[in-house]
């Protein structure tokens, strides 16, 4: 109850005003910068979508692509693709697996096959800060990776005004962060509020092709919070009958897991669904002119 009412005072707070019209002066700026590309190729065929929405897993797109209308999924080499409508918005859903490799991959397919003005890497995250919590979103403008390469997302947010929206420094790591030590040696290490395993190697693609990128991440565990032994291996598995395999191993060496994978999944849908409703508010912005 107490994350129920949590995110939704977030979400009418960021209804304000102020939120959207940042992100909408960003797209603003992004689609001057691509007029001005347009008008040097005048054989360039239109985009055939506006936004592409990026996540590692289905768990955490679910809210999004039960919003959108008219909804088509295929399986594509790299990803599984999700299209429709959200309003009156093109959308591309895309859920490409765990890791920065499997999402820089279906980043570039994305790409190129449906040349979005926008790609959006979204989905869960883990706090690497106190004041980040569970329920509270992370828009980054700035990304970096464990090599310590950053880039700029060019976004100014003033998180001060809304202690649920933070904005700072986002982690992207190649593993699952389970304990609060390795938190801890992280935020040290990079100054991060948060850490994810996807959305820097989503911004390295978005430059590569010269596309606009934002990151809208839901933290769905707490600096102090320490995950099941059994998630990294279940996270790790890329098929079904991988993961149902890890999944029942996990069950025959400790047949309490079941509590705690089930206390998981469904703190994980009702994060998908406030991420959903919070992206709905957030991806118009990015095609006004």
């Amino acid at each position: 109850m107490l994350l129920r009412m949590l995110v939704a005072n977030l979400v009418r707070q960021t209804a304000e005003k102020k939120l959207y019209d940042v992100v909408a002066e960003a797209a603003r700026h992004r689609a001057q910068s691509a007029d001005s590309e347009d008008a040097s190729d005048e054989s360039q065929e239109p985009m055939p979508c506006d936004v592409a929405v990026t996540f590692a897993l289905g768990i955490e797109s679910g809210g999004l692509v039960d919003s959108m209308s008219a909804c088509r999924t295929v399986k594509c080499p790299h990803f599984l693709e999700h299209t429709g409508n959200i309003g009156q918005q093109q959308i591309v859903i895309a859920e490409s697996g765990v890791g920065p490799t499997a999402a820089a991959q279906a980043t570039d397919d994305l790409i190129v096959i449906h040349r979005p003005q926008w790609v959006v890497a979204a989905g869960f995250a883990a706090a690497l800060t106190a004041d980040v919590r569970k329920g509270h979103f992370i828009m980054p403008n700035v990304v970096v990776d464990e090599s310590g390469e950053e880039l700029s997302v060019g976004l100014q947010l003033d998180d001060a005004e809304n202690r649920s929206l933070h904005t700072g420094r986002l982690l992207t790591v190649d593993r699952v962060v389970r304990l609060p030590q390795e938190k801890n040696e992280l935020r040290q290490q990079f100054q991060a509020v948060a850490c994810d395993m996807e959305t820097a190697a989503i911004a390295k693609v978005c430059r590569t092709h010269n596309t606009g990128f934002i990151a809208v991440r839901i933290v769905t565990d707490a600096i102090d919070d320490a995950l099941p032994t059994e998630i990294k291996n279940l996270v790790s598995q890329e098929s079904l009958a991988g993961k149902l395999g890890a999944a029942a191993g996990a069950l025959w060496k400790r047949p309490s897991s079941v509590k705690d994978m089930w206390r998981l999944k469904e703190e994980a849908f009702r994060a998908s669904e406030h991420l959903a409703k919070f992206l709905q508010g957030v991806l118009p912005q990015l095609t006004k002119r």
